[in-house]
């Protein structure tokens, strides 16, 4: 066991309140304890700018934020001499260039330890030569790359990219706690009608918006309820929909309301370099899966659902599940089990410290 090693996680968003830190790092903070390793968490924003940050209006309080983040990176660059590894997940700052992650390399000479699970490399098309897109300063994730000794990706097109700068990259998914946290419900309760769910955030309804003739036509052959958990109401009609403000004490029961789970995507770079989260989720309780043909989607859903294209291959593969429920008892089962096996905490914690070695 490591003696006295001390870790920092350096990270954009308060504790228990972002999917990527909590289901990245935070769920194995208990096995880095039993490991050996202390740790304290640095994030950028406090609670209260993270619950105005995508709100809008509020832009003095949002740069005032700014300015407290970092003025508290700076306070921070003082105190790193205990620490032994240095994780940063995704960046220290939200704008700017890596002054801070420069300053732990080449001033402390820290190990760090660089995770990322979108492609956060990637321009913005729409901000191209824009004021934003200067001070976003999307270059420098391959920075970091080269001045970090591990870098943790969530999948194999976001290594790909890292593997260009160093070649220390372990694929690192985002994983599932399927002993404590997704549990299916013990009782299977039929619903009537079923009921097709999606979740995510106000950045990714755009997905499911791509899909909504697909949804009303699968409607006319089988009706089903849609159920929609975000943090933003959807601004489209559905004959029958219900939405409900997503919120992490009742995140779990919530999903279990649904029937069949879906996960729409683009087929495009961005898209490529997401950790297939809603699909995850999906199936460690259980749902069976209907999702685009794109980037680990093509791995991970196979195993609980239907990938799909065209919107025939949606209108039929939702139709199939609806009218089956053999079919859906079927695919829940095996995904749930896949989940356990391949992206679950117990399965992926000695990856997860291999890490701080």
């Amino acid at each position: 066991m490591p003696k006295n090693k001390k870790i920092l996680f350096v990270c954009p968003y308060p504790f228990g309140e972002a999917p990527s830190q909590r289901f990245r790092y935070e769920q194995y903070l208990g096995q880095l304890s039993e490991a050996g390793y202390s740790y304290t968490i640095a994030p950028f924003l406090s609670l209260s700018a993270w619950r105005v940050l995508y709100k809008k209006g509020r832009l003095t309080q949002k740069i005032w934020s700014l300015i407290i983040g970092f003025g508290k990176r700076k306070w921070l660059l003082l105190k790193l001499k205990p620490y032994d590894y240095i994780f940063i997940h995704r960046e220290a700052t939200p704008i700017g260039p890596p002054f801070f992650e420069w300053i732990i390399k080449f001033i402390w000479k820290k190990h760090i330890i660089y995770d990322f699970d979108d492609a956060i490399w990637l321009k913005d098309a729409e901000e191209k030569g824009s004021l934003r897109s200067i001070v976003k300063w999307k270059s420098k994730v391959a920075s970091i790359c080269k001045w970090s000794d591990k870098i943790s990706c969530g999948n194999p097109y976001l290594a790909d990219f890292a593997l260009k700068y160093n070649k220390e990259v372990i694929v690192n998914p985002t994983t599932i706690d399927t002993e404590l946290l997704h549990l299916p419900k013990k009782q299977q309760i039929v619903t009537n009608p079923l009921v097709v769910g999606w979740t995510g955030t106000h950045s990714t309804l755009q997905y499911l918006q791509r899909i909504r003739k697909a949804l009303h036509l699968a409607y006319q052959n089988t009706p089903f309820k849609l159920l929609i958990i975000a943090n933003k109401v959807p601004d489209f009609h559905f004959p029958n929909m219900e939405f409900i403000e997503w919120n992490k004490a009742t995140e779990i029961a919530d999903l279990n309301k649904i029937d069949i789970g879906i996960m729409p995507l683009s087929d495009d770079q961005w898209s490529n370099g997401k950790c297939g989260f809603k699909a995850l989720q999906y199936m460690a309780l259980e749902k069976p899966v209907v999702g685009s043909a794109v980037g680990v989607n093509k791995r991970i859903i196979p195993n609980g659902g239907f990938l799909v294209t065209t919107e025939e291959e949606w209108v039929s593969c939702l139709v199939q599940l609806l009218k089956d429920p053999m079919l859906r008892k079927e695919h829940g089962i095996n995904g749930r089990d896949y989940i356990k096996k391949h992206y679950s905490v117990l399965s992926n914690t000695d990856n997860f410290l291999y890490l701080f070695r």
